[in-house]
């Protein structure tokens, strides 16, 4: 009788092992047509597994991309919308790195996306790399006015305290530096290595940028300068 038991409870084990083995081939197999879905444009088949219930936040395993992540770094700007229509996606999840989808957006300078992406209620400002620094280092000036509009932070430090202005600067970009300046980034900030934006224009050639900051800085100190030797007057 005991063996009986034995060799039931084995003969039930065995098939749950089948089961849920399938059940998660299954599911690993649908996943990976999700991803090459988004990757490829493919909007008919992404709006069908939508429907049936597919889980528009699902990651990948590989950089931790959720769907609408990957459709902003393959630029399948189709499958974007679907999932921006899709009430259950969530728009600042990020990946392992870090990153969002409206970081991606700024970094790739989609602005259609961002401006999409706001409009949804995207978080402009997080801890460590933000939409800005991403938006600096492309140098869209359209975008970089679209996030402080939404009061991103300018003087915003990633992990090692590199703030969006010392980005445009390595980068090259002149206007954006310039744009960033007149909004409030601190141009004498440094980093934990120690360097400043003009250290970052200088890091990349950019003499003509590393010159424009410096006489940004000595115009502020002789501002300051004269501020602080007005005469007193007794009233």
């Amino acid at each position: 009788m005991l063996r009986k038991i034995q060799r039931l409870a084995l003969s039930c084990f065995v098939g749950m092992v089948v089961l849920f083995g399938g059940a998660a081939s299954a599911f690993a197999d649908q996943v990976d047509d999700w991803f090459i879905a988004i990757q490829n444009d493919y909007t008919g088949k992404v709006e069908d597994m939508l429907k049936e219930g597919f889980d528009p936040n699902t990651v990948e395993m590989k950089r931790g991309d959720t769907g609408l992540i990957l459709a902003m770094r393959e630029d399948s700007n189709r499958v974007v919308d679907l999932l921006l229509a899709d009430k259950r996606t969530k728009l600042d999840i990020q990946a392992f790195n870090g990153d969002t989808a409206l970081m991606i957006a700024c970094y790739k300078g989609n602005e259609a996306a961002v401006t999409k992406l706001l409009k949804k209620g995207a978080k402009v400002d997080k801890n460590g790399w933000t939409p800005l620094h991403y938006a600096a280092a492309n140098g869209n000036n359209n975008i970089v006015k679209m996030l402080l509009a939404r009061d991103a932070f300018v003087n915003a430090a990633s992990p090692n305290g590199t703030t969006p202005v010392m980005m445009a600067a390595e980068a090259g970009h002149i206007y954006t530096v310039k744009l960033l300046y007149e909004n409030g980034a601190d141009l004498t900030i440094a980093n934990q290595q120690k360097m400043t934006a003009i250290d970052f224009a200088k890091m990349n050639n950019n003499a003509a940028i590393a010159e424009g900051i410096a006489h940004l800085i000595k115009k502020e100190e002789e501002m300051d300068r004269i501020r602080n030797t007005l005469p007193k007057f007794p009233f």
